[in-house]
């Protein structure tokens, strides 16, 4: 909860619960023992060869890891596990290989139980000191690849050198037979622990290991002690952390000598610690960049510190209960007294005499350095330190430590120093080490934490201070009997709700959650308590809008916590530096409202005000946005009970509001990157008010604000483009509400002349040559109310149908179009329908024309910029649109559906549907599918009805994942079948099969095969396709978009033998009409793809009877002899192949030279050579040699 290290940044995440932590610990028993048994007992087998050696570690490896969340799961079967490996490594006859993998499956499951538990299981007895030792003899210290033989070495040689006998008793005759003699087993053991404590691989770890439980023996720390002291003390003092080997030697002796005052008796290790002490001095760890270094050099400091002093439970320590559940238990029964609690009640300390030795102020002093370093790792054992320390201090020094620690929060203090001060407070509450007389300070600097927020940059740190807060919190709840926390119960429950529905941050909000409940369920004492964590659960939390608007709500209903949480929002979220977060708070203002109208109005709103007039602009910012929605909030209130707005809010209070607009325009605040953030926020300020219905009627602030809105939509090109929508938006909307409440006389009748000069304004801006601007423009007339738009209505139309339409010098417009489409859409939602209305008021028979014409235009819409297929959106508004309109029409005036509209619509929709993009796809399904299942009522003259809704039931479809190619193709093809449908159909799968996405061009290849299998029988049917085919091709003959996509499909078609009933006639129709297609298709064209693609098409072609495969043939050799090296490859390839293929092409006399031809000749050479071979070719298979075209010459 506490180890967050990471800055805050970014926008407010909407976080989405990871699977991992909803998913509970499912696992209650090790369920791989038999496969771990097969797999251990193979491992013999498998370990001469190298990919069934790694294939069993990575199967092992995977296994165990699932235990990493539950090793204990492990235990029982630990033991089997281990033996059968080191029956492995003790076999006399096994390969080094075969121990090597040995170690290394032990090593796996080391990594998971971790060493501790798995020491205790090794052989320890006397008989394994010597072939342990032995084994090393043959261990190469720089061999990267077995690092884990002699990591699990050391730590079994840790475990036998524990024997309870002196090492000496196994030296025997230390003389051998040649005179030599061999090295006492004492220092052969120090000799391995020194060489690998400065090795580079983990190995250094277990040494240090091995060092504490070898040197701290008895017999050993009488002869060795001082002197692997001194050993690794200077090795210490001449080593550099500059250096990459220095650090590598610092980390092994730190990490050894830290270890040998952990497990060393304090006797032993107090002559040397001063030394120590002085040595780590001299090293300046605290300077050192790595992390390492710095946490192992506080570790051993608290180490030394607590060697200093005598292990003690301090008597003045506060304690709650008792650590047996027995004594809880009689301490609860009746009739017991309470228990006696050693806190403020205890005035002397029973060793008051006891002499603090002088390192340990050096060591206090360290520790308090290590709680304000750079890494969390670093404050948290110095944290740790700090609460292990001012547990063996007498009382009034450990209240000087706790003075310490709380000068951490100091506003001069970095966040880091602020962090550390939280872990060690809650290090000292939660050993009893924090008296009661000190909480009222600590509850202060807390509190403060709680709300910790730093800026830098684009982002802030402070998250982990917020969250080790939290813990302290945790902790208190834990330690402190509930009198002892009761002065603060109103405090602290409000600032952990605050921060469990308010922080920014996820981790903090659930860190928030869990202290609140921990503080609920131990202490008892907080207001409402089950109720709240019930509803700001841990996973309630994970989502920041449902915290702001939906928790924050419920919580605030309790009056306890109504007030604080308004007063933080105001305070601390309006001014965030995280625009999201403003917007979010602004709302929950506008939903917390209700609970308190008179605190609101008399004492929040005005502070509100106050701050819009502030030079920062977030504060500014969220001040607008706050003072907007808590008005809204205000006059939705009165309104329930038939009072004005004006009952709540003062005249002082309206005037303020009135004037923040020019207030902004005076000082210029609308310039620049701040003026988005002041347009954004005064137009939804205009909006709310205008909705709130305030008094400005006829007032010159009116026009203000209609000439904010204009300037916005006219400047919108000047906007950053990730916030331009936003503000078009927001602008739109304020634009309509302004409207509706101020322009009007009577209902349904203009009344400003304001009013009347927009649409003539709007209508002449739609021509601007800013893009933006007509986006805006269009986006604003469609959202003018339906009084503005009568008798202006044929204006408005035709001039947004311009918009729509493509120009010379708009072609990549496509967002003005796209608003253009979405404007008409409204537009007719706004003024309805009446098919013998005026045309200047109501869509009608008279005016409905030209809305198809504009949004049926915009249907072929493919518009390509360097942003990609711009076209889609355009297409896909007019889909909307399209739809909208229809269900309009359908609900009223059915009669303007005609039946070639519907016809068109459909088709059109259709042919969206079987495209490539999977998101448009998708859309198009869903309005096709939405305009045949609409029945209230239906759609009239749908083509083939009850055709497509035998194919598309409404209970099926439903589950249908159109993004999905695999899904989706299947169902479209099926239109293929329905003649109304083909064309269209075929139009959108061509671009499909002959795409580049592979899961779309295999599906929809593959579905459109389906169909074709289908139809191979029915005669008649293959006629009518290939005819549509055919028409498809001529309609977009050198549309390249199209073009190059259905030449590739048509390749397809023919090599799988789509056509082949065709073959049978000679000179079929389908094939001299294809040839000519794509002759003229790829007459004089130099696109390398549209050649590729036509000499496959060709090549299939040949499979045809008749004269027109020497037609086919000369086209071939034409691209022979094509200028472009590269085709003539393509093309010599093809045909090759071609020619194997069909046996029938070429005479079994001349095949052989044919081939030869094609395959030896040189195609990329220069042309009349290969015009030559290309000529001979011609003769072998009898077609007319080609004959080169004079070029005409010039004036002749």
């Amino acid at each position: 909860m506490v180890l967050s290290n990471e800055p805050a940044a970014s926008a407010a995440e909407e976080e989405v619960e990871d699977d991992a932590l909803v998913r509970a610990s499912a696992l209650e028993a090790f369920g791989e023992s038999a496969e771990t048994r097969a797999l251990l007992r193979s491992l013999p087998a498998v370990h001469r060869e190298r990919a069934s050696r790694e294939v069993a570690e990575e199967r092992f490896r995977v296994i165990m890891d699932k235990y990493q969340e539950q090793p204990h799961l492990l235990d029982p079967h630990l033991e089997w596990m281990m033996n059968s490996l080191l029956d492995l490594v003790q076999d006399e006859t096994s390969l080094p290989d075969l121990v090597h993998l040995a170690f290394k499956f032990l090593y796996i499951i080391t990594k998971v139980r971790g060493y501790k538990v798995f020491l205790r299981l090794f052989p320890h007895e006397v008989a394994n000191v010597q072939p342990v030792l032995d084994m090393f003899t043959g261990q190469n210290p720089k061999d990267h690849e077995t690092w884990e033989t002699r990591y699990m070495l050391l730590l079994w040689l840790s475990v036998t050198c524990l024997i309870p006998f002196d090492f000496s008793r196994l030296d025997g005759n230390l003389s051998t037979q040649t005179g030599e003699t061999r090295v006492p087993t004492m220092d052969r053991i120090l000799q391995i622990a020194e060489s690998y404590l400065v090795v580079s691989d983990k190995a250094r770890d277990a040494a240090a290991v091995l060092v504490s439980k070898f040197i701290t023996r008895p017999d050993v720390k009488q002869r060795k002690m001082a002197s692997f002291l001194d050993w690794s003390l200077c090795t210490l003092a001449h080593s550099s952390f500059q250096t990459i080997e220095g650090v590598i030697t610092m980390d092994g002796m730190l990490q050894a000598l830290a270890q040998i005052f952990k497990h060393g008796k304090r006797e032993d290790c107090l002559p040397y610690a001063n030394t120590v002490l002085q040595c780590l001095d001299g090293c300046r760890l605290p300077e050192s960049s790595h992390t390492s270094l710095r946490k192992l050099g506080v570790k051993l400091v608290q180490r030394l510190g607590l060697t200093f002093l005598k292990p003690k439970v301090a008597t003045w320590r506060y304690q709650r209960g008792c650590r047996s559940l027995a004594a809880n238990l009689k301490l609860c029964a009746p009739g017991k007294s309470d228990q006696k609690l050693l806190s403020d009640s205890l005035t002397s300390d029973g060793d008051e005499d006891y002499d603090v030795p002088e390192g340990v102020e050096t060591v206090i002093e360290q520790l308090l350095v290590g709680l304000k370093d750079k890494d969390t790792v670093v404050r948290w054992s110095a944290a740790k330190g700090i609460g292990r320390m001012a547990g063996r201090l007498p009382r009034e020094l450990a209240d000087d430590v706790v003075g310490s620690v709380l000068d951490c929060f100091s506003f001069q203090e970095t966040d880091k120093a602020w962090h550390g001060g939280c872990l060690a407070l809650a290090e000292l509450g939660r050993r009893g080490l924090l008296l009661p007389s000190r909480l009222s300070e600590v509850v202060t600097v807390i509190l403060k934490a709680l709300t910790y927020d730093e800026k830098r940059g684009a982002c802030s740190v402070g998250a982990n201070v917020r969250d080790a807060a939290c813990y302290v919190c945790w902790a208190f709840a834990r330690a402190y009997e509930p009198q002892e926390l009761t002065p603060f119960v109103t405090a602290i429950s409000s600032a952990l709700v605050i921060a469990a529905v308010f922080d920014r941050n996820v981790n903090c909000r659930r860190a928030a959650s869990a202290a609140f409940q921990e503080n609920v369920g131990r202490q008892g004492t907080f207001p409402h308590g089950i109720d709240i964590l019930t509803t700001a659960d841990y996973f309630a939390v994970g989502n920041i809008s449902n915290c702001f608007l939906i928790i924050s709500v419920f919580i605030a209903g309790f009056q306890e916590y109504t007030k604080p949480m308004i007063d933080h929002l105001v305070s601390m979220k309006i001014n965030h530096w995280d625009g999201a977060i403003r917007e979010l708070s602004a709302k929950a203002l506008h939903n917390l409202t209700p609970q308190v109208p008179e605190y609101i109005a008399m004492h929040v709103f005005p502070a509100l005000l106050l701050m819009t007039q502030s030079p920062d602009l977030h504060t500014r910012h969220g001040a607008i946005l706050a003072c907007a929605e808590v008005t809204y909030a205000l006059y939705k209130l009165a309104t329930q009970s038939n009072r004005l707005v004006t009952d709540y809010l003062d005249e002082k209070a309206v005037q303020s509001l009135k004037q923040i607009h020019q207030q902004l325009c005076d000082r210029h605040l609308y310039r620049g990157l701040g003026g988005e953030l002041m347009r954004q926020a005064v137009c939804i300020l205009i909006e709310k008010l205008s909705l709130s219905r305030m008094p400005f009627k006829g007032d010159a602030t009116v026009e203000g604000w209609q000439w904010l809105i204009n300037d916005t939509l006219r400047s919108l090109h000047l906007v950053s483009s990730h916030s331009r929508q936003q503000i078009k938006e927001v602008a739109v909307s304020a634009l309509t509400a302004l409207c509706s409440e101020y322009y009007v006389k009577e209902p349904g009748e203009a009344g400003s002349s304001i009013a009347k000069e927009l649409i003539p304004q709007y209508l002449a801006e739609l021509q601007s040559p800013e893009e933006m601007a007509r986006c805006g423009f269009s986006s604003a007339l469609g959202a003018l109310p339906g009084f503005l738009l009568r008798g202006h209505l044929q204006q408005v139309l035709s001039g947004l149908r311009r918009v729509t339409c493509i120009s010379p010098n708009d072609v990549s417009f496509a967002e003005a179009r796209r608003d253009g489409l979405k404007a008409i859409s409204r537009i007719c939602q706004t003024v309805g329908v009446n098919t013998r209305g005026p045309p200047d008021e109501v869509i009608c028979k008279e005016n409905i024309s030209e809305v198809y014409a504009a949004l049926l235009g915009c249907m072929s819409d493919y518009t390509t910029d360097s942003r990609g297929d711009v076209g889609a959106w355009v297409r896909e508004a007019a889909m909307t649109s399209l739809m909208d309109l229809m269900l309009l029409l359908a609900r009223t005036e059915p009669v303007l559906i005609e039946a070639h509209i519907c016809e068109r619509v459909m088709c059109c929709v259709a042919q969206q549907a079987s495209e490539k993009i999977d998101r448009f796809r998708a859309h198009a399904a869903r309005v096709f599918l939405t305009l045949l299942h609409f029945d209230s009522p239906p759609i009239p003259h749908v083509p083939h009805r009850q055709e497509l809704e035998s194919l598309f039931p409404r209970s099926d479809v439903a589950t249908v994942n159109w993004n999905a190619p695999s899904q989706a193709f299947p169902l479209i093809t099926q239109l293929l079948g329905l003649p109304t449908y083909r064309y269209h159909v075929l139009l959108g799968l061509a671009v499909s099969v002959g795409g580049l996405t592979e899961s779309t061009v295999r599906h929809s290849t593959q579905s459109l095969f389906e169909y074709m299998k289908g139809i191979q029988k029915d005669a008649q049917v293959l006629q009518s396709f290939s005819e549509t085919l055919l028409k498809v091709f001529e309609d977009n003959l050198l549309n390249d978009r199209v073009s190059v996509s259905l030449l590739k499909m048509l390749d397809q078609l023919l090599a799988n033998g789509c056509f082949d009933i065709f073959t049978a006639e000679e000179n079929h129709p389908f094939c001299v009409k294809l040839l000519t297609l794509c002759k003229e298709e790829i007459k004089k064209s130099k696109d390398i793809q549209k050649l590729r693609s036509s000499i496959a098409v060709l090549c299939g072609m040949v499979q045809f009877n008749g004269d027109v495969r020497k037609k086919i043939l000369l086209q071939l050799f034409l691209l022979l002899g094509h200028p472009f090296p590269v085709i003539r490859k393509s093309t010599a390839s093809q045909v090759y192949e071609m020619v194997l293929t069909y046996s029938d092409l070429v005479d079994a006399e001349v095949l052989d030279e044919v081939m030869s031809v094609l395959s030896d000749t040189a195609w990329d050479a220069e042309l009349p050579v290969v015009r030559e071979q290309r000529n001979r070719l011609c003769d072998l298979l009898g077609v007319p040699r080609p004959q080169l075209v004079p070029k005409p010459i010039p004036g002749s």
